[in-house]
């Protein structure tokens, strides 16, 4: 092979190489934000009883 029959090869080479690489695909992942309404009131309710229920043992007079 002649020096210009293989520049010649390894630049056909190269654009198929290149063109290969520009037909890749291309996968995005979207996620959007999940809203979560929760309602809280019953287990802070609970708590508050609970400790309210400590305090009072610990100290009956303090009401």
């Amino acid at each position: 092979m002649t020096r210009q029959k293989t520049r010649r090869t390894v630049a056909l080479l190269g654009l198929v190489a290149l063109g290969a690489a520009a037909c890749t695909p291309t996968v995005r992942l979207q996620v959007d934000p999940i809203q979560i309404y929760a309602k809280l009131d019953a287990d802070v309710r609970v708590r508050l009883d609970q400790e309210l229920q400590e305090l009072l043992r610990e100290n009956p007079n303090l009401f």
